[in-house]
């Protein structure tokens, strides 16, 4: 029921009427309602869901007519401000989406009460209250920015940045906000936003220095407040009149208060701010009630002026540009750089390394001497109260440095090995701009393009650079703020001026990469770059004779063999000898770069001799005859089919019911829970997802149950399983990632022999098991699917045991006749290397079909002349600025679930079409503006709603999220919400997708499959490893000699977690927080509030592939001995490693004790255990 509220003073916040109404309603047991002040008006609406109790609100305090002297009737008057307010029941019907959320918010209300939460993070001990208790928020005078540093053995804070301020520091629910103005005429008002998850420790003086001392593992948000530009604008807004749509914005995203502080605010991340009164002390110190709020300890250092930082940064730079490469490897001078500059040590502790390190060289080979100081990163404690002044000296540094290499020669540094094992890596520096600093990473091993081929000798001289916020996450900017001052001022300036990196240059180029002078597109000619960048695994030359041309096949405009040629037997021989990923099936189907060409290549068994055809839609520029064919992906096999959100919606909104989604997700969820059901299980799971595959993990699970050990009884591979598990469940629950077995993706080609007719497709499948095809009526559509015509539905069939399609495997084969090419209806598709899904299960056959969308490909911009550098800035600026694809698919889901006929509603017609727009944004620069885009409805339904945060510490930990029960807070508190997007408000969705939903809780499902993984015998080892496994193995290996390798075992397990530390770290947000080890062991990066962003799915990828890699070589290693040759005493080495990580167990600072290394031991040591004489009892 909507309560209509008159009579209130223009004045009155929102806010302040909430609180006073939250207390009225209180009283009647209502404790979920939404107020919303009418804006120039002394009016609110509150809107009830139980329309029982707000009748007997009206009953109390409302007004039964019109007219003064019904309103002296009221029984019981209120009165705010010194006015009576006037209610009554509003002439108007509720807003249905709101009543939604209100029903979602009382039931969350309930089960938070009720419900007990599994594996919480234990909350503090509640202390006795204090007169102050609940104050949150304080006056500062001071604000500070600089390092931890020591004057001889003294910790003292040394100030780089000193700014007397008017502010308040504020402690909110997820971070502490500080409002502040610099003391000087018509300062602009700031913020500075500092998640807690970014502090690494929280320092508090005393009353005689009474200072708060934040030490950050990134640098904080800084934003400048944006007072109205339009008075006229504000005039209409005051007098409830719609004003033009454009965007007035409340703040702008800034790097920094001044100019002082931009030099300084990406290597200074400890802030101090001096309170106004010494009394606040003792409110502080009492804020430990509050658990997200992290702890913190009392220590009172005095300050240290050191505005000599710029200066000392110059020092460095030029004395890394005097030494010459003879002198200073250009490696080594890249690691001592990052030293500095991702603020691990201050410039000067690193300008004094320069001369040990250039001593070390002597004796050192260049790379063993500059993977040591790359291990200082994550093995030197940062300065602060914690740590030691000896720690940080040049000569306990110089100790690590010559232990750390000591270590490293005896077993050299696999990540400088890696490049030379492997013809497709090269080792790469990377380096990552934020709006606040340059920080530095790498190298890390990458797959090699076209240019690195060209340069194979100069990796050192290319870098790699992410934009990226603070957190490592894409920048993401609500509706109110502004980024033209990071996208135009910041991160323009970088790629103009570039990057400056031990006396090194690096700038973005456009020379010697192809002939581009024809294209006057900047975009276009970004993409065509871009394209001689793409990663591929092999090349292979072929004679230049072999290269011809054929022509398209067109119709109606249309292009239907866009992107797609053929290739001869010859031809495809060559690339099985020499891709490695051909030595099992023989790929038939090839995605490829030749010259200027991109696209797909088929077998053709008509062709004769070397032959390579490619078609004009293929040839993007010329410019280049090497005869070289680059292999970007091949069709080894075939790849499951997962559904999506978007697709379940489009599905639904085409006739086919819930209960083959629901199914199909029950099926999913029931195979996850069995998991930890059974050593067989388990190893299946890990088997079917690649997890451990070097390490042999699903080989070990099984041998550990077949000798009677259970896995179950080690915290370290219960953990990895869960882990595992615990992401997979994610992914189905917050993305709808649900596995549909009688469904395949593939890439797609043209039918080249013409057999096939207008609606019918050749889809051959060739996996693990005997090859088939499909045949009979499918479904066939492409992500990303957004138009309800993205889905259409076709006719598999066989061809004739003759035809040249016979040969291919793993493959969707097209039609080339008919009025319209069909991977062009299935999202704009086309045949350069999209993937196609063809879906073979009837109960998820369509009631209807919908005509497919028809998008007009809108033109490149043409600036009229040659593409030049400053233009390509431009446009990387404005595409960063501009990449609103998530935002529409996110609006898209929205609009969908709210309408009653779902896709088809005419909004999401038009946000299909933004979202081809965007999609084609990078080749045409033609952007979705956000002004362009719809309104975003105030409610979002349930399932997109973020998931409970989860924590991995010793265990997998679920933390009580403070943002799951209504905001009560009041105050200055409530001012932080004013300058971030309103807090999202989230209905029960009735449709297929909050059933989906909702049919998952990860919390009961964790804390089952946890429960059932901890049930062993009474008798059960807690330490499986060192406790049982150890002692059997030295009990059946009594009589070999293997202590002799105890040296060797030792130098490999250092080796091996320097790596592993070195990916932990590498493939963090922030180097300063690494991440789990079994994160990295199980091959994914858990996505702390639901399924990992698209960030976190990339770098999990790539951290996989390195892992697995180290780990292989480390195997290698244990079974081949240091030369790699010498397969005699396979089993004395892995019984020496197996020793020493059971009995040389490293607390290392950063990451705490790794046991990984024990546990790839284990497997070898067991796998050569086998080949014992009376191995059958082992």
């Amino acid at each position: 029921m909507e309560v209509f509220v008159r009579n209130l003073s223009d004045q009155s916040t929102e806010k302040q009427i909430n609180n006073f109404f939250n207390g009225v309603l209180e009283k009647l047991d209502i404790k979920t309602f939404h107020l919303k002040k009418l804006k120039g008006k002394g009016c609110a609406i509150i809107t009830i869901h139980d329309s029982v109790k707000a009748q007997y609100f009206l009953n109390l305090h409302g007004q039964t007519g019109p007219g003064r002297e019904e309103a002296k009737s009221v029984k019981q008057k209120l009165y705010h401000s010194g006015r009576q307010v006037i209610c009554s029941r509003s002439n108007k019907a509720p807003d249905e989406y709101l009543l939604l959320h209100l029903k979602k918010e009382e039931s969350d209300r309930y089960i938070a009460s009720q419900k007990l939460r599994p594996k919480l993070v234990p909350p503090r001990v509640q202390e006795a209250k204090s007169t102050s208790s609940d104050h949150r928020s304080w006056s500062v005078t001071d604000l500070k920015c600089g390092q931890w540093a020591y004057e001889g053995k003294t910790l003292v804070f040394a100030a780089c940045l000193q700014e007397a301020i008017q502010g308040r520091i504020i402690f909110a629910q997820r971070a502490i906000r500080i409002n502040l103005r610099l003391r000087f005429p018509d300062s602009p008002k700031y913020q500075l936003d500092i998640p807690y998850s970014t502090i690494h420790s929280f320092t508090l003086g005393s009353r005689n220095n009474p200072s708060i001392t934040l030490s950050l593992n990134e640098a904080p948000k800084c934003y400048e407040e944006t007072p109205p530009t339009d008075p006229l604008l504000g005039a209409l807004q005051a007098l409830a009149i719609q004003a033009p749509k454009t965007l007035q914005f409340k703040r702008k995203r800034i790097s920094a208060i001044n100019k002082t502080h931009e030099l300084v605010a990406g290597t200074c991340l400890c802030y101090r701010f001096l309170l106004s009164n010494p009394k606040d002390i003792a409110g502080l110190q009492a804020l430990k009630r509050f658990p997200m709020i992290p702890d913190s300890i009392q220590w009172s250092a005095s300050t240290s002026r050191n505005s000599a930082l710029s200066s000392q940064f110059d020092a460095l730079n030029s004395a890394l540009s005097g030494y010459h490469n003879d002198d200073l490897p250009y490696a080594l001078k890249f690691q001592l750089q990052k030293l500095a500059q991702n603020g691990c040590l201050n410039p000067a502790t690193v300008l004094g390394l320069i001369p040990v390190v250039a001593r070390h060289l002597r004796n050192r080979n260049p790379d063993i001497v500059a993977q040591s100081v790359r291990n200082l990163v994550s093995q030197v404690p940062y300065a602060g109260p914690e740590t030691d002044s000896s720690d940080l000296s040049i000569e306990a540094l110089n100790e690590f440095l010559l232990r750390s290499q000591d270590a490293i020669a005896q077993e050299e540094a696999y990540s400088t090995k890696l490049a030379n094992q492997y013809d497709h890596i090269a080792d790469i520096h990377k380096a990552t701009v934020t709006p606040s600093g340059v920080y530095l990473f790498g190298p890390e091993p990458e797959m090699k393009n076209r240019v690195l081929r060209k340069y194979t000798a100069f990796p050192d001289y290319f870098l790699s650079v992410s934009f990226l916020d603070e957190d490592g996450e894409q920048l993401r900017l609500d509706r109110w703020t502004s980024g033209e001052a990071i996208y135009h001022n910041r991160f323009t300036g970088i790629l103009d001026k570039g990057i400056n990196i031990a006396g090194r240059q690096y700038q973005h180029v456009i020379k010697d990469l192809g002939d581009f002078s024809e294209i006057r597109s900047p975009a276009k000619c970004a993409a065509r770059i871009g394209q001689t960048f793409s990663q591929t695994l092999s090349s292979v030359t072929i004679p230049p004779e072999a290269f011809n041309r054929m022509p398209d096949v067109e119709r109606n405009g249309r292009t239907f063999s866009d992107g797609v040629g053929t290739c001869s037997s010859q031809v495809l021989q060559q690339i099985w000898t020499k891709y490695a990923q051909a030595r099992t099936l023989k790929p038939t189907v090839l995605q490829i770069r030749f010259q200027g060409a991109k696209g797909v290549i088929s077998l053709d068994t008509r062709l004769d001799g070397a032959a390579l055809r490619l078609r004009p839609s293929m040839i993007k520029f010329g410019g280049t005859n090497v005869a070289d064919i680059e292999i970007c992906g091949a069709a080894n096999k075939p790849l499951s089919m997962y559904l999506n959100r978007q697709l379940i919606k489009i599905f639904e909104d085409l006739g086919v019911p819930p209960e083959p989604f629901l199914k199909l997700q029950s099926i999913a969820v029931e195979k996850l829970r069995m998991t930890t059901l059974s050593a067989i299980n388990a190893s299946s799971f890990f088997q079917r997802n690649f997890i451990g595959k070097e390490a042999r993990l699903p080989w070990l699970i099984r041998k550990l149950w077949a000798i009677g050990f259970s896995f179950t009884d080690d915290d370290f591979l219960r953990n990895t399983l869960e882990l595992a598990v615990l992401i997979e469940l994610r992914e189905i629950k917050h993305r709808s990632r649900i596995l549909v077995d009688n469904g395949v993706t593939l890439y797609g080609i043209m039918d080249e022999t013409g057999f096939l007719n207008e609606g019918e497709i050749y889809c051959t499948v060739h996996g693990d098991g005997p090859g088939h095809i499909v045949t009979g009526n499918v479904v066939i559509t492409r992500c990303p699917a957004l138009h309800p015509g993205d889905v259409q539905c076709v006719t598999a069939i066989d061809v004739p045991e003759d035809s040249p399609l016979r040969a291919l495997h793993n493959v969707v084969v097209f039609s080339s006749h008919g009025e319209r090419d069909l991977p062009s209806q299935l999202s704009g598709g086309d045949l350069d290397g999209d993937l196609y899904n063809v879906i073979y299960d009837i109960d998820l056959y369509p009631k209807q079909i919908a005509h497919p969308a028809d998008y007009l490909a809108p033109k490149p911009i043409d600036i009229g002349r040659p593409v030049e550098r400053s233009d390509m800035t431009d446009f990387f600026v404005k595409f960063m600025e501009n990449d609103n694809l998530g935002l529409i698919a996110t609006l898209h889901q929205i609009v969908a679930d709210q309408s009653p006929i779902g896709t088809f509603d005419e909004k999401c017609i038009e946000l299909a079409s933004m979202h081809s727009t965007a999609v084609d944004f990078s080749k045409t620069g033609i952007p979705v503006e956000f002004t362009a885009l719809p309104k975003f409805p105030k409610f979002r339904p349930d399932f997109q709603a973020p998931g409970p945060r989860v924590l991995i510490e010793k265990e997998i930990n679920f933390e009580d999220d403070p943002d799951a029960s209504p905001d009560e807070e009041g105050g200055e508190l409530a001012d932080v919400a004013s300058y971030q997007p309103p807090k999202l408000r989230y209905y029960e969705s009735p449709k297929i997708l909050g059933m989906l939903y909702r049919e998952i809780d990860e919390q009961s499902f964790f804390e089952e499959i946890s429960a059932q993984a901890k049930k062993s015998e009474p008798n059960a080892a807690q330490n499986l490893l060192n406790d049982v496994l150890w002692n059997s193995v030295r009990e059946k290996t009594a009589l070999i000699q293997w202590q002799h390798y105890i040296e060797f075992a030792k130098n490999l397990k250092e080796n091996y977690e320097d790596n592993l530390v070195d990916t932990m770290t590498q493939n963090s947000n922030n180097p300063r927080q690494p991440i789990s080890e079994i994160e990295v062991f199980a091959g994914n990066i858990l996505g702390k509030n639901g399924a990992q962003s698209k960030r976190q799915r990339e770098t999990s990828k790539t951290m996989k592939e390195k892992h697995e890699r180290d780990v292989e070589y480390t195997v290698s290693a244990i079974t081949r001995g240091d030369d790699g040759q010498t397969k005699e005493e396979a089993l004395e080495r892995s019984i020496a490693c197996v020793y020493v990580a059971c009995h040389t167990i490293r607390d290392r600072r950063t990451v705490g004790k790794l046991v990984s290394f024990g546990w790839i031991a284990a497997a070898v040591c067991l796998k050569e255990m086998e080949k014992l004489p009376g191995a059958e009892v082992l």
